[in-house]
């Protein structure tokens, strides 16, 4: 049976968080916000509705700035771990980088999101669907 709740954190703990499962969708992105926030080829996401994550403690460490004229993300003011993206057009909703969660959410990623924008110097070998073009979220060709 799978948890409830998947305990989150960022790298020096001064963050802790919960999440309540089930989560809408678990996606790879590879738009380059992403890259450059992370410092990684691709950045795999967890969604779910905001009433579903639970700041425990260090809220006061959590840091919030606009990316882009879409979102806003956050990070730890004492480590720097990026943890929550927030876009505009879907407020209710709040992204959660997989990586800093700690207990299995029991949904692997389901896809590739702005595909397009992807690093030349990785290599995806998966055979999950692959979506880019102008919004990133568009079906790609074969």
């Amino acid at each position: 049976m799978a948890a409830e709740q998947a305990d989150g954190r960022c790298f020096c703990g001064a963050i802790r968080f919960k999440v309540d499962l089930p989560v809408t969708v678990c996606v790879h992105c590879h738009c380059g916000m992403c890259r450059r926030m992370h410092g990684a080829a691709y950045v795999t996401w967890i969604e779910v509705p905001r009433s579903q994550l639970h700041i425990e403690r260090g809220e006061d460490r959590l840091h919030w700035f606009d990316s882009s004229e879409k979102g806003r993300r956050s990070f730890c003011t004492e480590c720097g771990t990026a943890l929550f993206c927030s876009i505009h057009e879907r407020p209710e909703m709040i992204d959660i980088v997989l990586a800093n969660l700690g207990t299995p959410i029991g949904l692997a990623p389901q896809l590739h999101i702005h595909w397009d924008d992807r690093a030349d110097w990785t290599v995806v070998s998966d055979a999950l669907p692959k979506l880019g073009g102008k919004t990133g979220l568009e079906p790609v060709a074969d």
